[in-house]
């Protein structure tokens, strides 16, 4: 799949149906980095961007409308603090819930559950579970606040969301 040119798209859905074992409804740009393919389930509609590292040793489970930012890494695989017990690893599974965001260059550690609509701040470390509906940001991640009617309100800081830029967008979308 790394090596398909742009207009390739037919041939891109191909690969990633056999990368994840079943058809796939979601979008990935190359470069994608994988171990396995078959440990990933990828929901509907989710879009993985440039140089994602999914290290699927164990599962790795998103839910549908997942948005990945460039050069994430979910990794599945640990080994002990233990310098004895070092070279021995044990896999954990990772979950995100529906509608996620996880902004670019985040880490996502083994074991690690995601609760639905969270986002995840670019550059984030996370090291521990994220309950639902929260914003979370950090080196080790952590929630910094939950979502709320500001955000249904506002697409950006202070830019307000504009009916007619949604439709616009609805309308380009089903031109495709």
């Amino acid at each position: 799949m790394n090596d398909t040119e742009p207009d390739q798209t037919a041939e891109r859905v191909k690969l990633l149906g056999e990368i994840f074992g079943k058809p796939c409804n979601s979008w990935v740009e190359p470069p994608f980095y994988f171990c396995y393919g078959r440990h990933i389930s990828v929901g509907s509609g989710c879009y993985i961007n440039v140089n994602c590292n999914f290290i699927d040793d164990g599962r790795i489970t998103i839910g549908n409308r997942v948005m990945f930012g460039p050069s994430v890494t979910i990794a599945t695989v640990g080994h002990p603090i233990n310098p004895d017990l070092r070279g021995y690893m044990y896999c954990a599974h990772v979950t995100i819930g529906d509608n996620c965001w996880i902004g670019a260059n985040s880490v996502i550690c083994p074991g690690v559950t995601i609760g639905e609509n969270s986002v995840i701040g670019a550059g984030s470390v996370v090291t521990r579970d994220i309950p639902a509906n929260s914003v979370a940001v950090g080196n080790p991640c952590k929630v910094i606040r939950e979502l709320n009617e500001q955000d249904m309100k506002f697409y950006y800081r202070d830019r307000p969301i504009d009916p007619a830029d949604l439709e616009e967008e609805r309308r380009l979308r089903e031109e495709k």
